[in-house]
């Protein structure tokens, strides 16, 4: 198969015209026409995973390793240090970023990951209705995602709406209309704005919240002529 050919099969699975003006989703190594042998899924890449996959390997990526701007490409910088190896080793690269948060992956977490049933999904945020004691709700939360902490803002006994976005959503607390706000990424002052206006939050992690990318497209994948191999990058994160 060629790049190309695989491209629009992402395409047509999760289109990247939905990704927001910010993103840089796509095509970000490579070319069309390239060959492809194998294709490996994950949410990251780092040299490990560069260093141990064959030559004609496309990547397809949640995050774009290529985000904003870059005005220098020095060997010893992220993320040059980890394209020069790729370029050595005929890689090629997409990423499905917020594209894929919409189509798929919020949804998954929410209903597959977490359980919440007879809920509702508009672009990033995943909202269900019910009936919870938080301290309860919390603790099976922690145990889905493989949390040894969560770090929480506010308190409340019971909770009857729980919203959720993967990755780092709290740019959007202004449209959250629910009891309890789970996502990653949770700074000091979303967390007072939060704490003013009486909405919990709980910091689900950025890593810990997508890390099941790979898994969802990769069912989508399946079918393809060549091997689909899903993979994990590092979480850079460690706790002590």
């Amino acid at each position: 198969m060629t790049v190309g050919e695989i491209y629009e099969i992402l395409d047509d699975l999760s289109p990247f015209e939905l990704q927001e003006k910010w993103d840089n989703s796509g095509l970000l190594l490579g070319d069309e026409l390239q060959r492809v042998e194998r294709v490996v899924l994950s949410v990251d890449i780092d040299g490990r995973m560069v260093q141990e996959a064959d030559e004609g390997t496309l990547f397809i990526l949640h995050h774009p390793l290529i985000f904003s701007g870059m005005n220098r490409l020095l060997w010893s910088e992220y993320p040059a240090n980890i394209l020069r190896e790729m370029v050595k080793k005929g890689h090629a690269l997409i990423a499905m970023h917020t594209n894929f948060d919409k189509t798929h992956l919020n949804r998954y977490v929410f209903e597959k990951v977490l359980g919440f049933e007879g809920g509702c999904c508009e672009e990033f945020v995943c909202r269900a209705e019910g009936e919870w004691r938080s301290d309860e709700l919390l603790e099976d939360i922690k145990r889905k995602l493989g949390l040894e902490r969560l770090r929480v803002v506010g308190e409340k006994r019971d909770i009857r709406s729980v919203a959720m976005t993967t990755g780092s959503g709290a740019s959007l607390l202004d449209e959250i209309d629910a009891d309890l706000f789970l996502t990653g990424d949770i700074k000091f002052h979303d967390a007072m704005k939060a704490h003013s206006i009486g909405l919990m939050m709980a910091d689900i992690g950025h890593f810990e919240s997508e890390r099941h990318f790979a898994d969802v497209l990769g069912e989508s994948l399946k079918n393809l002529p060549i091997p689909v191999i899903i993979a994990q990058s590092i979480n850079p994160f460690t706790y002590i």
